[in-house]
């Protein structure tokens, strides 16, 4: 189902831009500048409204984490979910942002101001994933998580599914030696699709179930929205780990 248009989406993202990355692949280049630290970046692709991203940030604290979004309402929606978690504010009356001090910022202001330790360790990206990982430097990613992609059932645009050995070559690229990639679904289809895909790329799979929440990892996994509305209606939610090989 898709997202019902956000009044001011725009105006409410770039209030908060201290936590969106205009150029994701300048915190590829130079995370340090984007974070305050070295560590290790890992990126999620088409984060939703964030669920995933803020628990894994709080679970993994010592890596940075970079969510990317195409639809610019669902990234606005997650990044004031994650400021609000930061206990960085809220969103004021008039659509504003209201920090915890009572300031108050409108909408077409100025930017809210955030200290890096404010900050944390997670910024967000609007775009799409497909043409913004193209720039990013080789071996500059630790992890990449992908879940509940579009899985394009319809005949002819299997090149479009996020697992499809042209977009495993990219992330093979752009991931360290060792680097992980984390894949769930509730289609089977897709989900099967997506280890022909791994046995032939350079990716060792490491782990698979096809019940992830009756699985040995389910006591680790951060359930997605969406993964919550599909496991009460009852579809088994299936996962690959895989590790990359240069």
């Amino acid at each position: 189902m898709r997202m019902k248009k956000k009044r001011h989406g725009s105006e409410r993202i770039a209030l908060l831009s201290q936590l969106v990355a205009k150029n994701p692949a300048d915190v590829a280049n130079n995370p340090s500048e984007f974070f305050g630290n070295s560590n290790s970046l890992r990126v999620e692709i088409g984060c939703g409204k964030g669920d995933f991203i803020r628990g894994k940030s709080v679970q993994e604290p010592d890596y940075n984490y970079l969510a990317i979004e195409k639809i610019s309402d669902v990234c606005t929606v997650a990044t004031e979910k994650y400021a609000v978690s930061r206990g960085l504010g809220s969103m004021a009356p008039n659509g504003g942002w209201q920090k915890p001090d009572g300031a108050i910022y409108v909408l077409g202001g100025e930017e809210v101001d955030f200290s890096d330790l404010d900050r944390g360790n997670v910024r967000f990206a609007v775009g799409d994933a497909a043409e913004l990982l193209k720039d990013f430097p080789d071996n500059s990613v630790d992890a990449i998580y992908i879940n509940f992609c579009d899985p394009w059932g319809k005949k002819g645009y299997a090149k479009r599914r996020l697992t499809y050995i042209g977009f495993l070559e990219m992330y093979s690229r752009i991931l360290v030696n060792g680097g992980k990639l984390h894949f769930k679904t509730d289609n089977r289809e897709l989900f099967d699709f997506s280890l022909e895909q791994v046995e032939i790329s350079k990716f060792d799979l490491k782990y698979k179930t096809y019940d992830l929440h009756a699985s040995d990892m389910n006591e680790v996994n951060i359930e997605t929205e969406y993964e919550r509305n599909f496991t009460e209606k009852g579809f088994k939610i299936n996962m690959i780990i895989a590790e990359n090989k240069k």
